[in-house]
């Protein structure tokens, strides 16, 4: 069936979960978030339909009627496993009965909600059974599935708490798993499993690409947004020689003048936006020293002597003993789960993983561009489902909606009722 089912969604932070349903052919028609920047990148990728707000401000009378799936993410900090002082007393938890609202007003043919593998274990599983005799009680089959995104194509091993629910009296449908181990008996035993896709797959071309604010090409291919985080936990890349940043500064003031270059036009060589100006600043806050690509590509267009190579670019190993996080993402296999807080360490121990690899690995589109500051961005990409994932999903969904509108136009042209369709399919079974 051609028809385009319509969709509204809550909590859709920048649109990760909207966007596979509308790959597998919905219309979204209205949207939500209160998170600014988040919202601004999603209108700038997805489209207009999405209102800036507290969901709990807005009546359901200002939301559209009619549309076939409601679709909600959410809020789960208080819900994690991260959060040790997560409880019922956290008014967040509760910001799903604005989906149970939703339902009861507007009776979608189906619901979608997803949270974090942490909800079925808070206080002993109590939670998850509230929230689902909660969308019971409104009359609608609910099933929830504990699905791990790489077990379908994501390359990260992201687990997450999927619920659906309808009022057609259907099964409720969940997508078929297609990757796992390679080489292992659990894969010999289903031959039809490819194996995972691995971090290095997606984002091994970018590898040696030194971060920047602005857009550059590869191959003929624009790359958006692949700025990261420098810096690194556990064993990095450090300077093995200790430098005096206000000798340096005054050695490259020395030969930017020289060279006629100035700060602006060397910012946008490079593609960044202010960071050169921190290279001639004596300032122990806000000045840097560049990195040694940086130092390199510097020394290449102003021409300077060679008196500060060694020691600005001689590295060695070292270990930074006060760091919050210490992953170090994995290079031949799925990425651990992309998070909301900061990004893993790159493989190469140098930086964190840019924005643009946080958001390959969260299945993005390459020309998905993202909004705001960068601790902004990469909590929009943390925030998402996994697009493919929600794609994979929404195909489920789809096909189960066509039969269902199929059978109603055979029973209203005088073939089989649904239910004798039922009961057919349950003498097959």
């Amino acid at each position: 069936m051609n028809r385009k089912y319509k969709i509204a969604s809550l909590f859709s932070g920048c649109g990760g979960l909207d966007l596979g349903f509308i790959q597998a052919g919905f219309e979204v028609v209205w949207a939500n978030d209160f998170f600014k920047e988040a919202v601004e990148t999603y209108k700038a990728n997805i489209g207009n339909h999405i209102v800036y707000g507290d969901i709990t401000q807005i009546a359901s009378s200002g939301i559209p009627d009619n549309f076939d799936i409601l679709l909600g993410g959410f809020p789960c900090q208080g819900f994690s496993v991260a959060n040790t002082k997560r409880s019922m007393e956290d008014e967040r938890n509760f910001l799903y009965l604005e989906m149970i609202r939703l339902i009861r007003d507007k009776q979608p043919k189906f619901f979608l909600a997803e949270n974090v593998k942490g909800l079925l274990s808070m206080q002993k599983g109590k939670v998850i059974e509230m929230i689902l005799n909660d969308f019971r009680e409104l009359g609608y089959k609910v099933d929830y599935k504990l699905i791990k995104a790489s077990e379908y194509g994501v390359p990260q091993h992201r687990e997450r708490v999927v619920i659906i629910g309808n009022r057609l009296g259907l099964e409720n449908p969940f997508p078929i798993k297609t990757h796992g181990e390679e080489n292992t008996l659990y894969n010999n035993n289903n031959n039809n499993l490819k194996p995972f896709v691995s971090v290095k797959d997606v984002v091994g071309h970018l590898a040696e690409e030194r971060p920047r604010v602005c857009s550059f090409d590869i191959d003929n291919k624009t790359i958006y947004n692949h700025n990261a985080r420098t810096n690194v936990a556990d064993k990095f890349w450090g300077r093995k020689h200790k430098v005096n940043q206000h000798e340096i500064c005054d050695y490259l003031k020395y030969w930017r003048n020289k060279s006629g270059w100035s700060t602006k036009k060397i910012d946008e060589h490079f593609g960044y936006a202010h960071t050169a100006g921190h290279w001639f600043r004596k300032d122990n806050n806000s000045g840097s020293i560049p990195n040694p690509k940086d130092w390199w590509e510097l020394k290449n267009i102003l021409g300077f002597d060679d008196k500060y190579d060694k020691a600005v670019t001689e590295l060695e190993l070292k270990v930074i003993k006060f760091e919050q996080s210490l992953r170090i993402n994995n290079w031949d296999r799925p990425s651990d789960t992309i998070t909301a807080t900061g990004p893993e360490i790159h493989p190469n121990k140098e930086r964190r993983m840019s924005v643009r690899e946080c958001a390959i690995i969260q299945t993005f589109p390459d020309d998905f561009i993202f909004k705001g500051s960068i601790g902004n961005m990469y909590k929009q990409i943390g925030n998402a489902v996994p697009v493919l994932l929600a794609h994979k999903i929404a195909i489920e969904i789809r096909r189960f909606l066509d039969n269902h509108n199929s059978e109603i136009l055979k029973e209203k042209n005088g073939y089989r009722t649904i239910e004798e369709n039922r009961k057919i399919r349950e003498k097959v079974s």
